[in-house]
């Protein structure tokens, strides 16, 4: 049961920063870089699921480092969770870009080819290293608090939300992919 508990948490914590992930972007592009609006996700909807993927990602590899630790002993850990957040959010990216490259023909930050070093236009040091700080800032302040914000929901209220998102998600990939 406990599992099935953390489960739900974990798809209410995926879809939290898929959101974040194309606030994010949608920032960076139109404020930023001074593009116009688009969509920047895969889906349809308002999320990049390769963020969800990501903070996932650091909260099974990197989290467990830093939590329940005292102030002291997480900031002794800033750098090697800086480059582990570095790391692996860019091994992500990578595999991702030639997953997606393989569904769909491309990859959506294709734009990495401008940056001066990147490999193959589908990981690039500016970006990782804009990944590692916000892994550090994600580990630090914005899970605790997401922690701090489920955990005054019932389990019920996690469960509805956690089906509904499932169900949002499956429908808008199917969309995704064989419609739109």
């Amino acid at each position: 049961m406990k599992k099935l508990y953390a489960l739900r948490l974990y798809i209410l914590f995926f879809l939290m920063y898929a959101v974040l992930g194309w606030i994010y972007e949608v920032f960076l592009e139109v404020v930023v870089y001074k593009w116009e609006f688009s969509n920047r996700g895969f889906l349809f909807g308002p999320y990049c699921p390769i963020y969800g993927f990501g903070a996932l990602l650091f909260i099974f590899s990197i989290y467990p480092l830093i939590k329940n630790k005292k102030l002291l002993n997480k900031l002794l850990l800033v750098i090697p969770v800086f480059i582990g957040c570095m790391a692996a959010a860019t091994l992500l990216e990578l595999i991702t870009s030639y997953i997606m490259e393989f569904i769909t023909g491309d990859w959506p930050w294709q734009t990495y080819a401008d940056y001066d070093f990147n490999f193959q236009a589908r990981i690039a040091l500016s970006t990782s290293l804009r990944f590692g700080l916000g892994g550090v800032i994600f580990l630090y302040f914005i899970q605790p608090l997401f922690e701090k914000i489920t955990s005054k929901l019932s389990d019920r209220q996690i469960t509805g939300i956690a089906v509904m998102i499932s169900g949002i998600l499956f429908f808008d990939l199917l969309y995704t992919l064989f419609i739109r």
